[in-house]
């Protein structure tokens, strides 16, 4: 094995150690869902067992409005972990997302992405790096989506961690032309997804303009990749800790996107299912969790993964009941109360507007 790709086999190794664990969490930034509340309806004349939960992504059509997003690759210790959780999504119904693939473009032989016999028909994400798929040609990333059998490909834009990191990458010049390339080739979606600084308003009207039609927020929040990188390498650990809480929280980026029609994935700091809940009233299409699951099944294997996904889909059917919505799709029409942080990021003119009582 080269010293390049122990370097990379070490540091997936590091992230799914540190990422188990809240140290990597961010210090002092919250992703300002809590300040998305809603208005009760003590009449709601609905039945929890009917509310329709299914919601349709990438041309797929989920059992409930959940993914289990990216989190790790390209080792024998994430082959175990992906196996296990595509497992999980396929049972549940739900999407699943693997972490970055660029150990299975250097080496096709790389473990932890071949999930297809245990997932054959769950809503299955690739992951690829901006400044990897700049470089690549369009045949390899095609074969990477083949070889998979991906249903999208998530381009994953990362600058805050990339400059934080020992050996990083510095350079992120052609990423919008890379993934307008990849649009127009690709023969499945491309998806947008930040790392968890989040994506702004402008951000996504120049992605939109290039094709793409979801992206995934992957606000601030919840785990700073910042400050994995941190603790990882001390060489560069007054530079992390300067930007450990580096980023636009989840929800305000949830806002900032909203009247864009876009297709929205909500991840960043997703602790349960009202969390999922109030993601999707501000615009988002669903919701990915991946720390918490991560961390149930380090201590529990997938027994305990399994119930914490439960547990998140039964919260998002009470958030249904308790507003008056057959549907989560319906909750995007509620009533909203803001608090203050949030309302600030929310842009004038704003759909949100017209919803949000004073």
């Amino acid at each position: 094995m080269k010293a390049e790709d122990e370097g990379i086999a070490a540091r997936k190794a590091d992230h799914l150690d540190l990422c188990a664990t809240d140290r990597v969490a961010f210090q002092h930034k919250g992703t300002l869902l809590d300040e998305v509340h809603f208005v009760h309806e003590a009449l709601p004349e609905l039945s929890l067992d009917e509310i329709d939960l299914t919601t349709v992504l990438c041309g797929k059509r989920l059992a409930a409005p959940v993914m289990i997003a990216a989190m790790t690759g390209g080792i024998e210790r994430a082959a175990v972990v992906n196996r296990s959780l595509a497992a999980l999504a396929e049972q549940r119904g739900l999407g699943f997302g693997f972490g970055s693939m660029r150990p299975l473009l250097e080496d096709p032989r790389a473990p932890g992405y071949h999930v297809r016999d245990v997932a054959p028909t769950a809503l299955l994400f690739g992951n690829l790096g901006v400044v990897q798929a700049a470089s690549a040609s369009t045949q390899q990333v095609v074969d990477l989506v083949g070889s998979t059998g991906c249903d999208a490909l998530c381009v994953h834009l990362n600058p805050a961690m990339e400059v934080v990191q020992p050996g990083g990458d510095r350079d992120f010049r052609g990423g919008l032309d890379a993934i307008a390339r990849l649009v127009a080739a690709l023969p499945v979606p491309v998806v947008a997804k930040e790392t968890g600084c989040g994506l702004s308003r402008r951000t996504a009207l120049r992605l939109r303009e290039a094709g793409v039609r979801t992206v995934d927020v992957s606000g601030a929040g919840g785990t700073s990749w910042v400050g994995v990188e941190t603790l990882r390498a001390r060489a560069t650990r007054s530079l992390g800790e300067r930007y450990w809480d580096w980023g636009i929280p989840t929800a305000a980026s949830i806002a900032m996107l909203s009247g864009l029609d876009l297709d929205i994935v909500a991840t960043g700091g997703i602790r349960h299912g009202l969390d999922v809940a109030r993601a999707i009233a501000l615009g988002a299409t669903l919701g990915g969790v991946a720390r918490p699951v991560l961390t149930a099944w380090t201590e529990g294997g997938p027994d305990a993964a399994g119930a914490v996904i439960d547990g998140m889909i039964e919260e998002i059917a009470v958030a249904c009941l308790l507003t008056g919505s057959p549907s989560p799709a319906a909750l995007r029409g509620q009533p909203l109360v803001l608090g203050g942080d949030l309302a600030r990021w929310v842009p004038r003119g704003s759909p949100l507007f017209t919803r949000a009582l004073p």
